[in-house]
């Protein structure tokens, strides 16, 4: 079943009514539906498989450069007697962004990456993968009336 929260006073009941409260419809529970009139109660949903959903950690898939992908780079371009200048002209790119890729002054975008991978025959994205558990709410829903009201009586009492 799917709990509900009161809107005045947030307590989470699975039977709420509908009322006209202060010329407002509102779900409240039994407790709050003194202060109105009750329109019709609320019917009850059955809650799917969601449930199972939220409880398994989500695996989250990303690349990256390696972090000496400017050596590598380098290394492998000299090995093959390339000048900046030639290997530039080969993957159609300037000789400008070959030379601050490989000081370490520019990071490739993953696309330029897979293009000098291809070109070179080497590794320079990895895959990576992090593994987000879910976390528990404390409160779910978001404020009802109730929650402004202790915190307008909170500031009063403050003062």
């Amino acid at each position: 079943m799917i709990k509900i929260n009161c809107d005045l006073c947030g307590k989470v009941d699975d039977t709420l009514n509908r009322a006209l409260v202060e010329g407002v419809e509102l779900n409240v529970c039994s407790n709050c539906s003194a202060f109105g009139k009750v329109l019709s109660p609320i019917k009850k949903v059955v809650k799917q498989s969601l449930r199972k959903e939220k409880l398994k950690d989500k695996e989250e898939k990303f690349e990256l450069l390696v972090e000496d992908y400017a050596d590598i780079l380098k290394k492998k371009r000299e090995l093959l007697r390339l000048t900046q200048k030639e290997f530039a002209k080969k993957i159609n790119e300037k000789e400008s962004i070959i030379h601050k890729i490989e000081t370490g002054a520019f990071e490739p975008s993953l696309e330029l990456a897979r293009k000098l991978e291809k070109m070179l025959e080497v590794k320079l994205i990895e895959e990576h993968f992090e593994i987000h558990g879910i976390s528990k709410k404390v409160k779910e829903g978001g404020f009802t009336f109730g929650d402004f009201i202790k915190i307008k009586n909170k500031s009063i009492s403050e003062k």
